[in-house]
């Protein structure tokens, strides 16, 4: 069996392998309906700047305990001493900048869901653009979403192209599920 190049590129410690392995299997390229799971993966990835996916896949269970489940109305009312709190547990990256972005982020959230419904929904109203014209929008509506950032988390969701190879086993198993991604 044959699988893409994220797997291959993966580390060769097994007990990374596996995570990565779960995720490729599992997660990656796959549509969330959820919005707390959508904001939940938008925040790893936005944390993973600078660092190794290895390292955010390791800490997603302190990341998803540290900011209440992801849940984006907790998140969106986090104030001083949650900052802290956060800036504080080492087992999540302690950066105020991305700490910061996470809050106003779900602030965002929440004022775009008034309109559109949902997180997902915002997503889907604009769906289909380019990677270009995603990364425009992002960068205007979010903070610390560059390129790098807004391409992983749309791709890792399914609304951009690239999560699998042809040839990956899970690559047919998701376009099945995402409409030819």
């Amino acid at each position: 069996m044959s699988y893409c190049t994220y797997v291959n590129n993966n580390p060769s410690e097994q007990a990374d392998f596996l995570l990565h392995k779960h995720y490729h299997d599992n997660q990656y390229g796959f549509p969330i309906d959820d919005d707390d799971e959508l904001f939940g993966r938008l925040l790893l990835e936005i944390n993973q700047a600078g660092l190794s996916w290895t390292l955010m896949l390791r800490k997603q269970d302190s990341f998803r305990a540290a900011y209440n489940n992801f849940s984006i109305e907790k998140v969106a009312a986090y104030n001083e001493n949650d900052r802290e709190r956060l800036l504080a547990d080492a087992g999540i990256v302690r950066n105020r900048l991305k700490v910061n972005a996470a809050i106003v982020n779900a602030q965002k959230i929440l004022e775009l869901k008034k309109e559109y419904g949902s997180f997902k929904g915002w997503i889907d109203a604009h769906h289909p653009l380019t990677k270009e014209q995603w990364i425009k929008l992002f960068k205007k509506t979010f903070k610390f979403t560059g390129g790098e950032i807004v391409n992983e988390f749309l791709m890792s969701t399914g609304y951009l192209p690239g999560a699998h190879d042809a040839d990956c086993p899970i690559y047919s198993r998701l376009k099945k599920v995402t409409n030819g991604f």
